[in-house]
């Protein structure tokens, strides 16, 4: 007997292997159908639910169903001729009709996205407990899963929509995390260049402007760390009428009176090695 290995990868370009073989489909609405079920792996998604993403609850055709079990049909296609011989199951075992809706059913870590939220919690954990070194090397593999915008290549209707712009929140929210994490560890001079990146990409991003001001002061450029602030701060008056946060503010003021604690020594050839792997 064989052991059907099923990998599917969503942060990224959507991949779904079975056997050494891509299920996915090249017609945009299967497409979208096996990107939401994979999104949800192990979960009743309702008939509604899907007909929701791939038409619109306000624009279904009268054939709707039909068409939707067609759609099943042809994935469960795949799924079977991507199937070894000997398999122990059938294609309906692996994307299962259920009472009003269907479940992909797969081992939690063959998904990707999985093994990220799993990496995640092993980093949270890690500094929660001071461990910082772990946490860092544990968000930086969980970051590394990530091959790009998740779902980049799937055209996303009404449900898909939210949920990957929730996936891009979470991702960059981790980024941040992990900066934290190697910025405590003194790496501050090997950061500078990603987040020269980061706050060109998120230009009233406050946390990243803050982190980058932090970096640089502790590299030796107060300068351009003032010049960072004054740039930020105009951004959100222009664009948003707003000040920077009561944080920001009062980071800008302590770098302006050298404030001690602001000084964090440069990570030693340990600490440099480890981050140079990441």
């Amino acid at each position: 007997m064989t052991t059907d290995a099923f990998t599917i990868r969503v942060l990224g370009p959507l991949s779904a292997d079975l056997c050494g073989t891509s299920v996915v489909p090249t017609a945009n609405k299967p497409r979208q159908l096996l990107a939401l079920m994979a999104l949800n792996v192990n979960q009743v998604l309702p008939v509604s639910t899907l007909m929701n993403e791939i038409w619109n609850e306000t624009d279904l055709p009268r054939s709707a169903l039909p068409t939707l079990h067609t759609y099943i049909l042809q994935l469960r296609r795949r799924l079977a001729e991507a199937l070894s011989p000997d398999s122990a199951r059938a294609a309906k075992d692996i994307l299962v009709t259920k009472p009003g809706g269907y479940l992909l059913n797969v081992p939690d870590e063959s998904v990707d996205a999985t093994a990220y939220r799993r990496l995640l919690g092993n980093a949270r954990s890690a500094a929660a407990r001071g461990d910082v070194v772990t946490a860092a090397r544990a968000y930086d593999d969980a970051l590394a899963l990530w091959r790009g915008p998740a779902l980049v290549d799937v055209q996303p209707g009404a449900v898909l929509t939210p949920e990957l712009a929730r996936l891009e929140e979470n991702r960059l929210g981790v980024v941040q995390e992990r900066i934290d994490a190697w910025l405590q560890l003194g790496c501050h001079a090997q950061l500078l260049d990603e987040l020269t990146s980061l706050t060109g990409r998120h230009p009233l991003n406050e946390n990243l402007h803050a982190q980058f001001m932090t970096a640089l002061y502790r590299a030796g450029r107060q300068s351009r760390a003032m010049e960072t602030f004054q740039s930020l701060r105009r951004r959100l008056v222009n664009e948003l009428g707003v000040e920077p946060s009561r944080r920001v503010r009062m980071l800008h003021e302590a770098m302006l009176a050298a404030d001690p604690t602001l000084d964090v020594l440069p990570a030693d050839d340990r600490i440099r090695l480890a981050f140079a792997a990441a």
